[in-house]
Order: structure tokens, then sequence, then C-alpha cells
């Protein structure tokens, strides 16, 4: 167990889903509705920390795993399909945790395309969905972000075996420049945060595997296409959120509209591509007031209803 801000009490634990994969996740808070925050890359469930306990405190459980390949999890060979990766954290949420009804999915980063996958296959079991700056693979928003320069990550990440090559002995330095390049507040990210990445990214196997993530997008793009095609647009309230210099930006709203028929925009001041490490606060009373507002409405839809 552990203390995130505010004193709230983190327990972390490790499901094994099947012979070869293991999950570690964090959990806070005692409620019947829950929300699950999916991490990016190069992080772990750790960016979330001063995030848990300002949803915890309104009265949300939340969960918070290590995605496939990513921090104390297993770090397979293949699986880096956001559709398989989706599929293990169903299986946390619902085989392991026993957790019913819908949840709220939050991803940022590569999170969003796991958390937008989920929401897409298992559509009955997701109330919400927030996604966190990054462009979604099956978009015109995605297509042309991927030939930006400033997203040049995207080509070295999917070159085969160059970028382990390249960056082996070396995490601390390219961890620390990755996440300088795109940050608001140098000071948002700190040192021990910066610890925790390194040394969760320097396991064997760990650059790989989330190098892997960035390598699957061609699948993903195929993947997110069929499901438009045959399920349509998401029907549940969407916010897309982006923060203030980042490379991303108002995109993030443009493409959901793509995939979604209910979003709403939010720009987070005082942040870049780092929002719950940057503006944790901000970002947190957003998120709660999309709830509190949107659950209100459908009460008074449905009430109207009847």
């Amino acid at each position: 167990m552990s203390k995130a801000d505010n004193k709230v009490l983190i327990k972390h634990a490790t499901a094994e889903l099947e012979p070869g994969l293991r999950i570690h996740y964090v959990t806070a808070g005692r409620a019947e509705r829950t929300i699950v925050l999916l991490h990016g890359f190069p992080q772990t469930w750790w960016e979330w920390r001063h995030v848990i306990p300002l949803l915890v405190e309104p009265g949300y459980q939340v969960v918070a795993p290590d995605y496939r390949g990513a921090g104390n999890s297993s770090r397979p060979l293949d699986g880096y399909d956001k559709r398989t990766m989706a599929k293990d954290i169903r299986a946390l949420l619902r085989e392991h945790l026993r957790l019913e009804g819908p949840v709220v999915m939050v991803g940022h980063d590569l999170g969003l395309m796991v958390a937008y996958a989920y929401t897409q296959t298992y559509r009955d079991e997701v109330s919400h969905l927030v996604v966190m700056d990054a462009p979604l693979p099956g978009t015109a928003v995605f297509d042309r972000l991927r030939s930006d320069p400033r997203i040049w990550h995207f080509a070295f990440h999917g070159a085969r075996d160059i970028p382990e090559m390249l960056v082996a002995g070396r995490e601390r330095e390219y961890i620390q420049a990755f996440i300088n390049a795109r940050t608001f507040d140098p000071s948002a990210v700190t040192a021990e945060g910066i610890d925790v990445y390194v040394s969760a990214y320097s396991l064997p196997g760990a650059m790989r595997a989330g190098f892997e993530v960035y390598r699957a997008f061609d699948r993903d793009i195929a993947d997110n296409r069929e499901a438009l095609k045959q399920n349509g647009k998401l029907t549940v309230p969407v916010l897309a959120v982006y923060g203030s210099i980042s490379n991303t930006g108002r995109g993030v709203e443009e493409m959901m509209r793509e995939v979604a028929n209910d979003v709403t925009g939010v720009r987070i001041p005082d942040t870049a591509h780092w929002i719950a490490e940057e503006n944790p606060a901000f970002f947190a009373a957003v998120l709660v007031e999309f709830l509190r507002k949107s659950t209100k409405q459908e009460t008074v839809g449905s009430g109207a209803a009847n």
C-alpha cells in the first residue's frame, strides 16, 4: 500500500489474467461509480498520483492499471493492438475485480487509444469516455498529425529494432528529453517522477514493449475504421481534453467528433502534454463537473421519458 496526495490510501495488486500475462494496478476509494485511468508513454499509473485523491474525495472509486508492457505489468512479445489491450483491461475489471455496472473510462496519450477501443468494443459497459491529448488511429486528424515533424516519435518508435538499439543504456536521457519537449511547466514532472519512469522503462524488454504499442498503429487504424463502420459513432458523452500548448490541441475534439456524437472539448490552462501532472487540480475539477452535468442530464431525460 502507499499514499497519494492528501493522504488517500492507494492499494497495489497484480492480476494474473492468463498464463504469462500479469497486470499491475492500483485502486483507491470505495464507491459504486468507478473511474478507470489509463496512462500513456513513457509513463505508468504513477502519472495519476495527483489526480487520484481529487477523484476519491467527491466519491468515486479509482482503478489505475499499468497496461500490458508498462510499469510492473508483463511485457509479452505481442498483443499491443488496442483491441487486445482493451480486452486486458476488461478482464481486470470484470473477471478479476468483479466490478458491475458501467465505468468512466479515461485515457491519456496511448491510453486514449486503449480507452476508445474499450468503449467502442464494450459499448454497454462505459458511461462516459474521457480522452486526453493524443490523436486516434483511423481518424483524419491522426493521418494529418502522423506526418507533422513535431510527432517524429511515431515513426521512430515504429521502426523495428533501431530505437531499442539507440536508447539502450540511455533510458534516462531519452525519457527526460521526451518529457521536456512536451511540457509547459518543466517542474511538473519531478525528479521523483522521472526516476519512477526511468526505473520502469529500464527493465528488460520494457522499451521494446513501449515501442510495440506504436508499432501496432496500422492494425489499430484498420480495427477502428472497421468498428466505426459496423457499430457507428459512440453515443456516450465524451470529454476531449487537450493542453494549452500541446501539439494535438483542438484536434482532439475534432477527431472525437469523427467517432462520437456527444463531444465536449476542454482546453486545460498552463499545460502541454502531461496534463495530469502539470495541472491535476484543474483537470480533476473539469472531469468531476463533466460527470455531474452529464449524469444529471441523463437523469432528467430518463424522468421525462417516464
